[in-house]
């Protein structure tokens, strides 16, 4: 509808492949999809780098609302806007940031940067008992981190002094630069060189942080230990990690638990493990054992008459407890038999007699039913396989 009214020889749209009700996002990423089979970088043929041009100053009028609408009435916004369209490849007003932000998709913050910045996070490893992993416990830590000076309360200025704007941006954080190339004219920009870009100096720093805000410092903190955590377990402390430049928000505190072994119990998941050795006349005859649980409690477990090595007695609920809720897991208690060594003549009479009531003393050891020798297994395929 407007083709016939536009001074430009091409439509923009049609040199884009959008539609005209196309979205902002929908021209960028046709732009961007040219631009990497046009740019002069990727191909520097003549005729393609004039394409490449004609691309970008569509571009230029379709990304930019204003000159959208008066491009859509029939208007020239290039020319409007005083630039000369063509002549000047990019014109005065689209700069080298805005090419590289549709050509690569980056997105540029403009204006200075805060001084003052959120700090880094820390990590802390804590080393902890196994009954205070289990049952939690309250542990003080010593923290050497970043902390807000005190002189200058994070400012960076000594006392009666304040930043200045910077007169070589003159307050804006960033310098801009036109260079003529193949393209036309190249507008660039970077970070202010004198103040870094934060558009203002520190004429006079605070003696105590140097201009920083911050100063390192050791700080004692209590930290809350869960129970049930386990080893790797990070607990989160907000708020107390290192403190930004120019006094900002501190970053968070991570404490890492180390959960040292103990010489009895083994955790596995939410159940705890031990072992009891018996001698062997007790795991025949059966009888009762003491045992003193992580939380102090003592509990009487029965070994009933006849009781093998391997053997496990499970006691419900005395285990680790869930992060999440109040279960607790499990003791588990490990039975290992002992066979005597060491024998006196008249202990070696007495298993003799025992031997001889059972029917024993002749026995010189079976395979378990059901199993085969490895002499058995070998001749069986042996066979197979002659069949």
């Amino acid at each position: 509808m407007h083709e016939a009214t536009h001074s430009m020889s091409q439509d923009y749209y049609e040199l884009l492949g959008v539609d005209r009700d196309a979205s902002p996002e929908e021209i960028k990423r046709a732009y961007r999809r040219l631009a990497r089979t046009l740019h002069p970088d990727v191909n520097p043929d003549p005729e393609t780098q004039e394409r490449f041009k004609e691309i970008t100053r569509a571009y230029e009028v379709l990304s930019d609302p204003k000159k959208r609408e008066i491009y859509d009435l029939g208007g020239d916004p290039l020319s409007a806007s005083g630039r000369g369209g063509a002549s000047t490849g990019f014109g005065s007003g689209f700069s080298f940031t805005d090419i590289m932000d549709a050509f690569f998709g980056t997105t540029t913050t403009r204006g200075p940067r805060p001084r003052k910045r959120r700090g880094q996070d820390a990590l802390l490893r804590l080393s902890v008992e196994l009954a205070e992993a289990v049952f939690g416990a309250v542990k003080e830590i010593q923290v050497d981190t970043a902390v807000v000076c005190s002189t200058c309360s994070g400012a960076g200025t000594a006392p009666g002094t304040t930043p200045v704007t910077c007169t070589v941006c003159d307050g804006r954080g960033e310098v801009s630069s036109v260079q003529r190339s193949f393209l036309g004219q190249v507008m660039t920009t970077r970070p202010c060189p004198r103040c870094q870009g934060y558009g203002t100096v520190i004429p006079s720093p605070c003696p105590e942080c140097a201009g920083e805000g911050r100063v390192l410092s050791r700080r004692t903190l209590a930290v809350r230990i869960p129970a049930g955590v386990d080893d790797g377990t990070r607990i989160q402390l907000a708020g107390q990690g290192e403190v930004g430049p120019g006094g900002g928000p501190a970053g968070d505190l991570y404490v890492e638990i180390e959960v040292e072994p103990h010489e009895v119990w083994t955790r596995r998941g939410h159940d705890l493990h031990c072992s009891v050795t018996l001698p062997m006349t007790a795991a025949a005859l059966g009888t009762t054992i003491t045992l003193e649980t992580l939380d102090n409690d003592i509990l009487e477990l029965d070994v009933k008459p006849g009781t093998q090595s391997g053997h496990q007695i499970r006691v419900p609920g005395h285990g680790v407890p869930h992060l999440s809720s109040p279960q607790r897991g499990d003791l588990i208690v490990h039975v290992i038999v002992e066979t005597p060594t060491k024998l006196d003549h008249a202990q070696r009479e007495l298993l003799l007699q025992l031997a001889r009531l059972r029917g024993e003393d002749k026995l010189t050891g079976q395979l378990a039913s059901g199993r085969k020798g490895v002499f058995s297994r070998i001749r069986d395929a042996f066979n197979d396989r002659s069949a």
